[in-house]
């Protein structure tokens, strides 16, 4: 048996998130699926993060084990062969240690989040940004975005079905910058922690377009943390937007 390390990348539009679901599809499924038809074995994909319905990934970590003997190489190009024409993608594989967990080895997980700032209809990036036809302040909303960095109880950010035992996180990073592509202009949010609760980041960046909108302030961010109250949200931003960007793993 060998366990390897897989980094993937996916459009997330097709599916009802990464982890298998009884009433959609899922990245997983297809994963395990395609690896079913290599191997004949029935082998589980197991992933240091999960996505909702709609949520991209442009380095996501994952783990399986395989019986069959397959160089990483061979492994990588039988399921990127077996997954066409899905938008899904093995970018790397690599042979990793029988102790190695890509969730419970994983020490940090980033997110960016892409809102195209234009008032003209989103064409070649639908379904891929969360669309705000009205100017942003980005100044705002970076230094809104100050005030949720840090260990702090994000009750407030987090979805009611969340499982996670314990509201208190510490987020290492939030910020916001201006970007100017070739879509226009965007406003992306980059978060980083250890781990974050279901809905954390989404939360986090629906109440940053208020500020960056001028319907909240500062202030009025730093009270809906305090509240530790999910009904003082005031804006889920949608899941097209947001992309799972890395994992990492001590040395």
């Amino acid at each position: 048996m060998t366990r390897f390390a897989l980094t993937l990348e996916f459009d997330g539009g097709p599916y009802q998130g990464l982890q298998r679901q009884k009433h959609g599809p899922s990245v997983q499924q297809s994963i395990e699926d395609a690896l079913f038809r290599i191997t004949g074995e029935n082998i589980a994909l197991l992933s240091a993060g999960r996505t909702d319905t709609g949520v991209h990934a442009l380095g996501m970590r994952s783990h399986i084990d395989v019986e069959k003997d397959l160089t990483p190489f061979r492994l990588m190009e039988a399921i990127n062969g077996q997954l066409r024409p899905e938008p899904i993608a093995v970018l790397d594989c690599e042979i990793v240690p029988d102790d190695w967990h890509a969730r419970f080895s994983c020490t940090g997980r980033s997110y960016t989040y892409r809102i195209l700032n234009r008032r003209a209809p989103a064409t070649l990036t639908k379904n891929r940004v969360w669309q705000v036809g009205q100017k942003l302040d980005v100044q705002a909303m970076q230094s809104a975005a100050k005030l949720l960095i840090g260990r702090h109880d994000f009750t407030t950010f987090r979805s009611t079905h969340c499982q996670a035992k314990d509201p208190v996180k510490t987020l290492d990073r939030l910020d916001v910058e201006s970007v100017s592509t070739q879509y226009g202009p965007e406003v992306r949010v980059h978060a980083a922690a250890r781990s974050f609760l279901h809905h954390q980041v989404r939360s986090m960046v629906g109440c940053l377009r208020l500020v960056g909108g001028g319907t909240w302030d500062a202030d009025r961010l730093a009270n809906a943390l305090a509240a530790k109250d999910r009904s003082k949200l005031g804006l889920n931003a949608p899941p097209q937007g947001l992309y799972f960007v890395a994992a990492t793993y001590p040395e």
